[in-house]
C-alpha cells in the first residue's frame, strides 16, 4: 500500500498541480480575455443584491391555447361549409363548445372536427384534442391533460430563457436564474440593491403586434366594438382608444433586431426594428395593400404608435415612435430583442441584501475559517509531530482542490457554503486522525515502521470510506430535495468529501511514503 509507481505518482501530483492552477482565478485576474478564467461567485448574502421569485401565470397559457383551438374550430367549420350556431369557451373544463346550426348538422360538424384533430398530438403521441358529443346536442373539443402539461412545461422553459435574455441585456453580472416548482422562477441579482427597473422589464409580456385600424368606427361614440374589431387604449393618452382589427397583420415574433436611436429629422428617441424574411414579406404585403391607411403598433394590448402608411415598406425595417425617453426606448428595444413572454409574470417574493451586510458576512466567515484552520493545523502539528505536518500539507491541498472544483462549476458561495468548507476541514482532520492513530497502535504493538504504516493505512481505510460514503449519501439527498442555500451547502460538502478522500488516502500516503524512502527511519515519529 505504501508503494507508488512513477505513473501513479505523476497522476497524483498532476491532480494537485491542476487544482492549484484552477483555483488561481479566485485570487488573481485573468491575464488574457480569451482564457476560460472560471471562479467561485459570491451569493447574495455575501455580495449583496436582490432576490426575486416570479410566478408564471399558467392560466393564461391554457386560455391562450383554448383561444387558438376556438379559432381553429371556427376556421375549420367555415371552410367545410357546415358552419355553426355558436361557439363558446368552457375554461373550467378546458374545452370549446360548439352548437350546430340545426340538429341535423351534428354528424357533419363532428366529422369535420374529427378530421381537424386527427393530425394534432401532444409529446409522446397522445392526442392533443378530443371530440365528444354532449347530452344537450352540443359538441365539445377538449384539450387533453398531457397536452396542457406539455404546453405548461414549454412555457416555463421559454419564460426562463426570455427572463435570462432580458436580464443579460441590462448588464447584470452573473445573475442566477432557475426554476422553482412547477410555475415559479427564482432570480438572484448580485450587486443590484434596487431591482425596480428589472421588475418592470420582467413584468411586461412584450407581445408586439401590428394591426390595421378601422376608421369607420369611433370608440368615443360608446357601445361595443363591431365583430372583428376591438378597442385598445392609446399609450400616453388616458381615456383615448382606437378601433383596431382583431386579426394580427404582422406578428412581432418575426423580429430579428431592435435598437434604440434618434430620429434624424425630429431628434426624438425611437426604436428601429428589423424583420426576418417571413416578417419582411408579410410587412411588405400589408403596407403595399394599405397605402394611406393608419397602422397600429400594439404592445401588450396597448397602442404605442399609429402611423399612416405613406408608401410600401419593402426592406423589412421600420420605426416605432411614441414620446420615448432614452431609457424607455432602450428598455423597449431590449424587450423586443429578448422576445415576448408566453405568459405574464408576477413578483410573489422580493428580498434585498445591502453590500454592507454582505461585507460583514464575508468578514465573519473569513475569520471563522481562518481561526478554525489555524487551530486544526496547530492541533495536528502538536499531537502528531511530523506526520501531523504532512497531514497539514494534505489538508491545504484539500482546500485548494475543493476551491478548484467549485471554480470549475462556477458555484455560488453563500454563508451555508462557507460553513460547508469549515465542516469539510473537520471531516478531513477526522480522516487524518484515524490514520495517525492506527499507525500509533501498530507501532505500540511492535510493528516495524514500514509495516506499521502499511497496516495503519489499511485498517483506517475502511472506516474512512464507510463514514464518508454515508455522509455523501445524506448530502446527495439534501441536494435533491433541498432548495437555495441548502443545496449550496450540500454541493460544498459533496465536493469536500471527494477532495478529502483523495488527499487523505492518496496525497498524505504519498508524502509519508516519500519521507520513508528518503530517511529510512528506525522508528516512526509518532
Amino acid at each position: 500500500m505504501m508503494f507508488f509507481t512513477r505513473a501513479k505518482m505523476a497522476v497524483i501530483l498532476g491532480i494537485c498541480a491542476l487544482g492549484i492552477l484552477l483555483s488561481l482565478p479566485n485570487v488573481i485576474p485573468a491575464p488574457a480575455p480569451w482564457l476560460p478564467w472560471r471562479h467561485v461567485r459570491l451569493g447574495l448574502d455575501l455580495q449583496g443584491g436582490s432576490y426575486l421569485l416570479l410566478q408564471v401565470d399558467m392560466d393564461s397559457v391554457v386560455h391562450e391555447q383554448l383561444g387558438n383551438t376556438l379559432d381553429s374550430v371556427r376556421t375549420t367549420l367555415l371552410h367545410s361549409g357546415t358552419g355553426y350556431h355558436s361557439l363558446a369557451l368552457d375554461a373550467a373544463h378546458d374545452r370549446v363548445l360548439i352548437t350546430p346550426r340545426v340538429p341535423g348538422d351534428l354528424d357533419a360538424v363532428r366529422a369535420a372536427l374529427v378530421k381537424m384533430v386527427a393530425g394534432q398530438s401532444a409529446p409522446g403521441g397522445t392526442p392533443e384534442l378530443s371530440v365528444s358529443t354532449l347530452p344537450d346536442g352540443r359538441l365539445a373539443v377538449t384539450l387533453s391533460r398531457p397536452a396542457l402539461q406539455a404546453r405548461a412545461a414549454a412555457a416555463m422553459q421559454q419564460s426562463i430563457e426570455i427572463v435570462r435574455r432580458r436580464i443579460d441585456g441590462t448588464g447584470v453580472v452573473d445573475p442566477q436564474i432557475a426554476q422553482e416548482g412547477a410555475a415559479r422562477i427564482m432570480v438572484q441579482l448580485p450587486g443590484i440593491s434596487d431591482p425596480n427597473r428589472i421588475k418592470q422589464l420582467l413584468g411586461r409580456t412584450a407581445h408586439l403586434t401590428f394591426h390595421l385600424i378601422d376608421q369607420t368606427v369611433n370608440p368615443a361614440a360608446g357601445g361595443p366594438p363591431p365583430p372583428g374589431d376591438e378597442f385598445l387604449p392609446v399609450q400616453g393618452q388616458p381615456g383615448q382608444s382606437l378601433a383596431v382589427r382583431e386579426r394580427v397583420s404582422v406578428d412581432g415574433a418575426n423580429l430579428t433586431d431592435a435598437q434604440a436611436g434618434q430620429d434624424p429629422q425630429t431628434g426624438q428617441w425611437v426604436v428601429n426594428f428589423t424583420f426576418d424574411s417571413l416578417g419582411a414579406q408579410e410587412f411588405a404585403d400589408i403596407t403595399r395593400a394599405n397605402v394611406g391607411r393608419p397602422f397600429a403598433i400594439v404592445l401588450d394590448n396597448q397602442v404605442i404608435s399609429a402611423p399612416v402608411i405613406r408608401e410600401p415598406i419593402l426592406a423589412g425595417r421600420g420605426q416605432i415612435s411614441g414620446n420615448f425617453t432614452p431609457q424607455s426606448a432602450t428598455d423597449l428595444a431590449l424587450l423586443l430583442r429578448a422576445g415576448a413572454l408566453p405568459a405574464p409574470l408576477t413578483v410573489v417574493e422580493q428580498q434585498s441584501v445591502g453590500p454592507e451586510l454582505g461585507a460583514d458576512a464575508i468578514r465573519a466567515g473569513t475569520i471563522s475559517l481562518a481561526v478554525g484552520f489555524i487551530l486544526v493545523i496547530a492541533f495536528m502539528g502538536i499531537f502528531y509531530g511530523l506526520f501531523g505536518w504532512l497531514a497539514n500539507i494534505a489538508l491545504v491541498l484539500n482546500l485548494i482542490i475543493l476551491m478548484a472544483l467549485l471554480s470549475v462549476l462556477q458555484a455560488t458561495l453563500t454563508l451555508p457554503g462557507m460553513a460547508g468548507i469549515l465542516l469539510t476541514l473537520g471531516m478531513a482532520v477526522d480522516a487524518n486522525i484515524l490514520i495517525n492513530e492506527r499507525i500509533r497502535e501498530e507501532t505500540r504493538l511492535g510493528q516495524r515502521p514500514l509495516a506499521a504504516m502499511e497496516t495503519g493505512f489499511k485498517r483506517a481505510y475502511g472506516t474512512i470510506i464507510d463514514s464518508n460514503a454515508t455522509t455523501l449519501l445524506a448530502h446527495v439527498m439534501l441536494f435533491i430535495f433541498g432548495t437555495g442555500p441548502v443545496r449550496g451547502f450540500a454541493v460544498t460538502i459533496t465536493l469536500g468529501i471527494i477532495s478529502t478522500l483523495f488527499t487523505a488516502t492518496l496525497v498524505a500516503r504519498l508524502l509519508m511514503a516519500r519521507w520513508y524512502v528518503a530517511i529510512r527511519p528506525a522508528a516512526l515519529p509518532v
